[in-house]
């Protein structure tokens, strides 16, 4: 039996951030629950038509549905939300635990066994790359997600093959996944003329530019000469800043300032920025105010940064390691949050699933109580910062790239693990069945 073209899903609770503000304005209903009032959830009905949305009703119009004629889905009350963007990733990297393990858990260690994986023992093999990455998407689209951005290691030996596997995979997968990636590179290479060629390949494959920003004498100068390559080639930039404890790692500071000076234009995103959260106030309150201005966009990992930072053996961590979330949204910066490393020497943990990555940051930052409109930081934000206009969105005219979970609330949703969610692309309720661990053990 084929799948229905035209339907309603009925009885949904959607997060208002999702919703139009003029049906808002239209269909708000009175006397709602408090659970509704709480966690700020729309109670309607969707119409789907040839895999788009093409109505949406409040709760009390469901007598304007036509169920003699049409197929139902009954939602039952559950949350829906649009298709999850993972605007931090490490694909390349995923899957390689049980071959090179990180046995100290620090970040050090991890450095080395990746070092050791990728280049003493060569395992970096277009086949190994290519199955473990899409071992990634697999998990990826079965969860719900629709874009990733990865950021991939490129030391000259090894960025042919990654970037082949790349722009392979990203070809395969257009249909399902929507995939960026991001040069992961320490910035005095631009400084050469091999970085210089390297920016051109970036360029020719419509990727992002992007490094490790550490402090050091030269840090400005070598800011200003990335973001000269990426002003020059039209191309956006993606750093990681101040993954440590350091309150005087202050790169995110010098970005921001290099951005302004630079004036600019295309977007940057900053990930980890985790020093941001032992710094003084004033200092803090320094930079977050530069963020704004130079309108860069965070993205928190809180789930390695929790597992990586402040880990000294024998000993309980004395911080979250996570950067100030709350504070950087409070000023008007767009925070997402995302699922960075996945079951290899930074995090060995974690299965591509962006409502984990929600769950857990919420309660890692206290993002709870309000919920308030976090939700958008593993939808919407990152979407709108990978320049997806496509993604993470609710609304009469928009792809039906839904995820309907039978949580009824916040409170469901992160108490009680969601793999019975229904994930639908185009209209069409997908199989989300996970990929068996067994298909990597020959590359183990």
């Amino acid at each position: 039996m084929s799948e229905p073209s035209h339907y309603w899903i009925v009885n949904v609770r959607i997060p208002n951030c999702f919703i139009d503000s003029e049906i808002l304005g239209q269909n708000i209903e009175t006397n709602l629950t408090p659970t509704l009032q709480r966690d700020r959830l729309f109670p309607c009905h969707l119409e789907i038509r040839n895999g788009q949305i093409t109505d949406i009703l409040p709760n009390s119009q469901i007598s304007q549905i036509p169920t003699e004629s049409l197929p139902i889905i009954d939602g039952k009350q559950g949350i829906m939300i649009p298709c999850f963007a993972d605007l931090h990733t490490h694909l390349d990297k995923g899957h390689m635990w049980e071959r090179n393990p990180n046995l100290d858990g620090t970040f050090q260690d991890a450095l080395k066994s990746v070092y050791q994986d990728c280049t003493e023992q060569g395992n970096w093999n277009y086949d190994d790359l290519y199955r473990r990455m899409e071992f990634g998407l697999k998990c990826s689209y079965a969860h719900g997600t629709k874009a990733i951005r990865t950021h991939l290691d490129c030391p000259p030996h090894q960025v042919k093959t990654t970037l082949q596997v790349f722009q392979e995979l990203r070809e395969k997968w257009k249909e399902k996944i929507t995939l960026q990636a991001v040069s992961l590179v320490q910035l005095p290479y631009f400084a050469t003329k091999e970085g210089e060629q390297f920016a051109d390949a970036i360029a020719d494959l419509g990727c992002i530019l992007g490094g490790i920003a550490h402090m050091a004498p030269e840090l400005d100068q070598h800011l200003d000469r990335i973001l000269t390559l990426a002003t020059e080639r039209n191309l956006s930039l993606d750093f990681h800043a101040d993954e440590n404890n350091d309150p005087e790692s202050r790169t995110l500071h010098h970005i921001a300032e290099a951005g302004l000076r630079n004036n600019f234009s295309s977007q940057i995103v900053c990930g980890h920025c985790c020093s941001l959260a032992v710094q003084e106030e004033d200092t803090a309150n320094a930079t977050i105010a530069l963020i704004k201005e130079a309108n860069i966009g965070i993205v928190s990992l809180p789930m390695c940064n929790l597992y990586l930072q402040d880990r000294v053996a024998a000993r309980t961590p004395r911080w979250r390691g996570v950067t100030l979330v709350r504070e950087l949204d409070a000023a008007g910066v767009i925070v997402s949050l995302a699922s960075d490393n996945c079951r290899d020497p930074f995090y060995g943990f974690g299965d591509h699933d962006l409502l984990e990555v929600f769950s857990m940051g919420t309660k890692i930052s206290h993002l709870d109580t309000p919920y308030d409109n976090w939700i958008e930081s593993v939808t919407s934000r990152p979407a709108a910062l990978m320049g997806l206009s496509d993604v993470g969105k609710i609304g009469i005219g928009q792809v039906a790239d839904l995820v309907l979970f039978k949580a009824r609330s916040y409170n469901e949703l992160l108490s009680r693990h969601q793999g019975d969610r229904t994930v639908f692309r185009n209209g069409i309720a997908i199989d989300t069945t996970l990929p068996d661990y067994a298909e990597l053990d020959d590359l183990i």
